[in-house]
């Protein structure tokens, strides 16, 4: 079968199309014949950095679509040719993909097999940072940093259908800031964001931000905060250092500071992973929620779509097609 390696760190030229053997499920796995798979910023961390890549050679990849190929042991509530989409541990960038059961998910009735490529990471994190962790209630103001990307869009709909009040996006240029008020964005900030937030709000400050930037960025979505104010940090895509927050930033608003990673918890608590995603799927299964996939590439142009998604300049969710 057809896999993309990374044989060492680097730029997107570093993605190598190798045939490899199908691999064989483990007890408590299934292999999927992949017909997409999502281009998500941690492969361009992992092909980069080695983020999350416990050896080389590796293949990317955290959430594919497709059908059922073959059951591991202990599996008695798939079944083989079964559609599904997956989150991965990685292995994503091949014509067949391994996953465990737990993270593996039907189709919603009326889901195809392009859209469902698009859930495994993005729905499940945006609805535990609108509802889960974030903890939005009706009325309230929300500012999201990458407001135009895969799941910037999606926490604008699930924002306003929470009953937002006011839902405030930041991106990286006028373009993108024009897409992401089509998904729900009251006003969306390029660049600077600190004061015009302020000034939006009366000099209240916003009751939820959500910041997957990390270092500077999210010190000033902190700073951003209204009176007990919540921040919740879901990624480090500026590769900052670890940040630290604690009583001198956190007690003069009452603010609260809580974290969310989709690949942690598939690890620490599947149970919970499984039960977030079913709630997840339901929005798009009723029409609440739309992803909008802005660009699909061949398995053989992976390095082209790390290459656009590194440029940030695309918008919505990128898509690799595998197979039909």
């Amino acid at each position: 079968m057809r896999a993309v390696e990374i044989q060492e760190f680097g730029g997107p030229e570093v993605l190598k199309v190798v045939e490899t053997e199908i691999p064989r499920p483990g007890p408590g796995q299934v292999t999927i014949d992949v017909a997409y798979t999502g281009v998500n910023f941690a492969d361009l961390k992992a092909r980069g950095e080695g983020y999350r890549v416990p050896s080389l050679p590796f293949v990317p990849g955290l959430e594919v679509s497709g059908r059922v190929r073959e059951l591991g042991t202990g599996i008695d509530d798939l079944t083989v040719g079964q559609e599904v989409a997956a989150l991965t541990a990685g292995g994503a960038y091949a014509d067949v993909a391994v996953a465990d059961a737990v993270t593996v998910f039907p189709l919603p009735e009326g889901v195809d097999l392009r859209t469902a490529a698009t859930l495994p990471t993005v729905l499940p994190t945006a609805y535990a940072l609108v509802h889960s962790v974030g903890r939005l209630h009706p009325g309230e103001t929300l500012l999201v940093q990458g407001a135009a990307g895969g799941i910037g869009t999606v926490v604008g709909q699930l924002a306003r259908a929470a009953g937002a009040g006011s839902v405030y996006g930041v991106v990286s240029s006028p373009a993108k800031a024009e897409f992401a008020r089509g998904y729900g964005y009251d006003e969306v900030f390029v660049g600077e964001f600190e004061a015009p937030v302020r000034a939006a709000t009366s000099g209240r400050g916003v009751d939820l931000a959500l910041d997957p930037v990390g270092g500077e960025t999210l010190q000033r979505s902190l700073a951003s905060l209204a009176t007990f104010g919540r921040l919740v940090s879901f990624g480090n895509a500026s590769s900052a250092e670890p940040w630290r927050v604690g009583q001198p930033e956190l007690y003069p608003g009452a603010l609260s500071v809580s974290g969310f990673s989709i690949l942690t918890l598939a690890k620490t608590d599947p149970a919970a992973l499984r039960a977030l995603t079913e709630r997840a799927f339901a929005t798009v299964a009723d029409g609440s929620v739309s992803l909008p996939v802005t660009a699909e590439f061949g398995l053989e142009e992976a390095a082209e779509a790390h290459r656009v998604m590194g440029a940030r300049t695309s918008t919505g969710k990128l898509l690799i097609r595998v197979g039909n």
